[in-house]
């Protein structure tokens, strides 16, 4: 089943392994010594983030890397910039009310 990289990125654990395994290939292993939760629970969120495309495990001997694939997380930046692109007009729009509204000693305090 392929799973959404929203549900992956939910998770702060989930997340957490993204940005452990973003600069290099770590083994599982090395991924659940830095949880305290058990190694079976790191495996369920490796294996979502697996599913969602975010994660590859490639084998080498006996050991299994993970590796970051974030490519995928475009949909994500995708989604979040057509809300980014509407709150900035907006604060804009406030910012420029603010200033034709300004009160004299506002005025003053921001020259300083």
């Amino acid at each position: 089943m392929r799973r959404d990289v929203f549900q992956a990125i939910a998770d702060p654990t989930r997340r957490e392994i993204l940005n452990m395994i973003a600069h290099q290939p770590l083994n599982v292993n090395a991924v659940a010594e830095n949880f305290a939760v058990s190694r079976t629970a790191i495996y369920k969120h490796i294996k979502m983030l697996t599913e969602c495309g975010l994660v590859v495990i490639t084998q080498f001997g006996r050991e299994r890397f993970c590796e970051a694939r974030l490519e995928r997380l475009t949909e994500v930046i995708d989604w979040a910039e057509q809300y980014r692109k509407t709150w900035t007009e907006r604060l804009d729009s406030l910012e420029n009310f603010l200033d034709t509204t300004e009160s004299p000693r506002r005025k003053a305090t921001r020259k300083k």
